[in-house]
């Protein structure tokens, strides 16, 4: 038992050491900077919690936050349906199903940054010439506007996260027992029924997985708000960890920077805890 303990530790030293310098210390090391007057290169001196008191009164950070809730809500709906969806379409009985298995998850494997230059010259200029072919005036000048830069965003996260969420789904739903479909339908429940009162509450699970995934996601999205729409215009479309990175590199304000980081944590971190919390409640009622 000992050198058995022994080799578990020697096995998983490594991978606790590279965790602890590289997410623990410089977590803690930032909640330490927050409370400082920071540049980046030097501290000038202990603030307290003067730059927690200024972020709640900061109209900038404010607005990204709203605008980034606004965003994940909608994109965690969008993704978790078309997931759904998606998974539902290819476990049926289909020829091409291990096809479109590989064809819906492939913008999953897309950097973050490609994607956005890629669906920025599609809103640009695709958009724009089938707009003036057609004569529809609402496809021409997108992400140029706030309306338009928030829905050519969630668009972009739809599209490349919806195959990802699409395997988790499938894991669930080939573990289906098909009898218990088999017996439903002997019943005479209709399809609906059938996926609403038997499949739906065995996949349960599968959703709760998917909902924090999208959501942790939603709300720390930075490289497709930089590609895409590099938060305009005019700030309009700028999301929490861009206005961060612009507070931190932008303005040099570095200890500010932290202290909305830590917020910001706090936040993601709280939802994501009571969504987990609340759906797994409901697994269990089910």
């Amino acid at each position: 038992m000992r050198t058995r303990d022994l080799a578990y530790w020697l096995f998983l030293m490594p991978v606790l050491a590279a965790f602890i310098f590289v997410v623990v210390a410089p977590f803690l090391l930032g909640i330490y900077y927050s409370f400082t007057d920071w540049n980046g290169i030097e501290t000038k001196g202990f603030v307290g919690f003067d730059h927690y008191i200024a972020l709640f009164q900061d109209k900038r950070f404010l607005d990204s936050l709203w605008f980034t809730t606004k965003f994940s809500v909608v994109s965690v709906i969008l993704i978790n349906f078309i997931g759904l969806s998606l998974a539902l379409l290819v476990t049926a009985k289909l020829k091409t199903s291990k096809v479109l298995r590989t064809v819906f998850f492939m913008p999953n494997l897309i950097g973050g940054l490609i994607l956005g230059f890629i669906w920025q010259f599609i809103f640009t200029k695709a958009f724009a010439g089938f707009g003036a072919m057609f004569g529809i005036e609402s496809l021409q000048g997108w992400l140029s506007t706030s309306s338009t830069g928030f829905w050519g965003l969630v668009i972009v996260m739809s599209w490349q996260m919806a195959g990802y969420i699409m395997v988790i789904y499938i894991a669930y739903l080939e573990g289906v027992s098909k009898e218990l479909i088999e017996a439903a339908e002997m019943d005479g429940a209709n399809a609906f029924q059938r996926f609403r009162y038997v499949v739906f509450p065995l996949v349960a699970p599968a959703f709760t997985v998917s909902m924090f995934l999208t959501l942790s996601n939603s709300f720390k999205l930075y490289d497709q708000n930089l590609s895409l729409t590099g938060g305009g215009p005019y700030e309009s479309t700028q999301m929490v960890a861009m206005e961060i990175f612009n507070t931190a590199f932008g303005r040099y304000d570095m200890g500010y920077a932290q202290a909305k980081a830590v917020v910001f944590f706090v936040i993601v971190a709280v939802i994501a805890l009571v969504q987990v919390y609340i759906n797994k409640k409901r697994e269990v009622e089910m």
